[in-house]
């Protein structure tokens, strides 16, 4: 898709593009090819890692909002096929029909069967359309409590990525039972005796993100988000405006960093220079040692204290300290 820039990303992106230019020079090269060129391809990349770091670390919440929804963001699919193998995607919810919205089925990590949950916003404005912008109507959420129960029967792990603005709020999808199927979901979710991991790429929000974030660890990439509501919902229902929206992200508390000392989420994963969509290999493998490393802690565990661990995890949020 088309090159989409923040106004404030421009400096990294810039250099990101240079360092870019310069890596395919020096493969075209080959073996043996000017060290001039290796200088200089060294230095633009110490050069994009320190301004990203410098101006990243200043970044205000609302700017952090608009990372986690930029449209070059790698999507569940991307995350998939860079760190999975023998994907079967499934449909439907035995119900009513199949939401684009969510998607998942079984695959490999790191050779072992999983199930795989996520949102998939799509790319193209015919994608955004077909998959309703990643915001999941009920068919999408019981198709996502479907996986769960075949995880728990099977004894598969369950893996999933949390990328919405919050479920769909339509006539059609209340009528549908959209309250429902997120409770069907958490329910799901909490009961099941396998390990879960959650990671949020992007935005999380509202229920139609509990949906998929009932897990025994809660990872969020260090420009996600996570909050029960989107930042210009919030504004339109305390000031009735929702051009505050900048001023409800920094209420909220819904960045990385907040999370983490909130212990909403357990673990944030360090993104490349200028944001996961900068280099969407980088950002994969990060997010794939992330829930290797989740897994390997879990696995001692039985079904019976993985699903007390969960409920002990959910039980301890809302408890804070000054």
């Amino acid at each position: 898709m088309a090159a989409f820039v923040l106004p404030f990303e421009k400096p990294v992106v810039e250099l990101v593009t240079r360092v870019r230019e310069l890596k395919k020079a020096a493969i075209e090269s080959g073996p043996g090819s000017d060290r001039a060129l290796e200088h200089e391809l060294k230095r633009l990349e110490e050069k994009t890692g320190r301004l990203a770091r410098e101006l990243f670390a200043t970044l205000t919440p609302w700017q952090k909002v608009q990372l986690s929804r930029h449209p070059n963001r790698p999507y569940t699919l991307d995350y998939i096929e860079t760190m999975m193998t023998d994907f079967v995607e499934l449909h439907g919810d035995r119900r009513f029909g199949d939401d684009p919205a969510i998607i998942g089925g079984l695959a490999r990590f790191r050779g072992k069967s999983v199930v795989v949950v996520g949102h998939q916003k799509g790319r193209s404005t015919k994608e955004k359309v077909t998959r309703n912008f990643g915001q999941a109507h009920p068919e999408g959420n019981r198709k996502a409590c479907r996986l769960y129960e075949i995880a728990d029967r099977f004894g598969l792990p369950v893996i999933t990525f949390v990328d919405t603005q919050g479920a769909y709020p339509g006539i059609g999808a209340e009528e549908r039972g959209q309250s429902e199927a997120i409770g069907a979901c958490i329910a799901a979710m909490a009961r099941a005796r396998v390990p879960i991991i959650a990671t949020i790429i992007g935005e999380g929000g509202s229920g139609g993100a509990l949906a998929l974030g009932v897990a025994n660890r809660v990872h969020v990439q260090e420009y996600g988000t996570y909050s029960v509501i989107s930042p210009e919902g919030c504004a339109s229902i305390l000031w009735k405006d929702n051009s505050k929206a900048d001023e409800a992200a920094a209420s909220m508390k819904m960045t990385a960093p907040d999370l983490l000392r909130l212990n909403v989420v357990d673990k944030i994963i360090e993104e490349p220079a200028g944001g996961a969509h900068q280099d969407v290999a980088v950002a994969s493998a990060l997010v794939e040692a992330g829930i290797a490393s989740a897994l390997r802690d879990l696995e001692t565990l039985n079904g019976e204290e993985l699903a007390a661990d969960r409920y002990t995890r959910f039980r301890k949020l809302g408890a804070f300290v000054a």
